[in-house]
């Protein structure tokens, strides 16, 4: 996993370079005496989301951008940082925002019906999936794919920050993915971060039935920011910010969860079938 501590690494020369978007954000917007709701108006958003731009806490879509370089005439300035920025991301376009807003929580509440989520994925277990997903991608993007996600990673040494909740569907821990090895190797993993209490983890049995989520959702609390919904399916991804969607979000996760198994009875079950893949490697 990277070292985010010295702030040599990736992740630290992304989050210095949109910090640094925010404060020259914030000072030209400044020279030309604008407030952040006059700006905000002018580029089609709302003066808070200057603000969280400003403050490093979100990142402008690049429309966004552009739209600000016209208004403080600042001649493709933002546009060609924020192009810049989001090149050197070895995400897709669609999780790179998600990314650096899972960076900055307090709280991720996730549900995953298909796969562990990537936040807790063994590297074999990931780039299983990632194959799996692009069959036929070059190994330079499988790995630079990879790394990206072991990267994020960084956020599970803190021992309390964010707080850490995942619910998985049964099926997750029962696919084979790659086979018995990994598989037993993940949910070892699984079981080794919830033994000490890194995360919280339930799992949904398959006798619940039909279920009111078909695709990963995160929900993801911050500070001094609402929560967000980050929703993904097959190749793409949507971040939901509207007060009123990510509402409905949190009542149908709130409503998978109270079906799921008790932490104790869902660690139990992730640890019976890692033994079973283990007698099966």
């Amino acid at each position: 996993m990277a070292n985010t501590s010295g702030g040599t690494g990736w992740h630290s020369r992304a989050k210095f370079g949109w910090e640094f978007f925010g404060a020259e954000l914030k000072r030209r917007r400044e020279e030309r005496g604008l407030s952040q709701q006059e700006l905000g108006r002018r580029v089609f958003c709302s003066g808070s989301y200057i603000g969280q731009f400003e403050a490093g806490m979100r990142k402008p879509q690049l429309e966004i951008a552009e739209r600000i370089d016209v208004e403080l005439g600042t001649d493709g300035f933002f546009a060609r940082m924020c192009r810049q920025l989001i090149d050197n991301e070895p995400y897709f376009d669609y999780f790179v925002e998600a990314k650096y807003l899972e960076s900055i929580a307090t709280a991720i509440h996730a549900y995953a019906p298909l796969y562990v989520p990537g936040l807790f994925q063994t590297a074999a277990y990931a780039r299983s999936v990632m194959i799996g997903s692009f069959p036929l991608a070059p190994d330079s993007d499988i790995e630079r794919w990879l790394a990206g996600r072991l990267e994020r990673q960084a956020i599970l040494e803190h021992p309390t920050k964010p707080l850490l909740w995942a619910v998985l569907d049964e099926n997750v821990i029962r696919r084979p993915i790659s086979g018995p090895r990994v598989m037993h190797e993940q949910l070892v993993h699984l079981a080794a971060l919830a033994d000490r209490r890194r995360i919280m983890l339930q799992v949904v049995p398959m006798s619940e039935g039909t279920l009111t989520l078909g695709g990963l959702l995160k929900l993801m609390s911050f500070e001094d920011a609402p929560t967000v919904a980050y929703e993904e399916g097959a190749m793409s991804g949507m971040l939901r910010d509207d007060p009123a969607q990510v509402a409905r979000y949190q009542l149908a996760y709130d409503f998978i969860r109270a079906t799921a198994l008790s932490p104790a009875a869902s660690l139990d079950l992730i640890r019976t079938v890692a033994e079973e893949y283990g007698d099966e490697s």
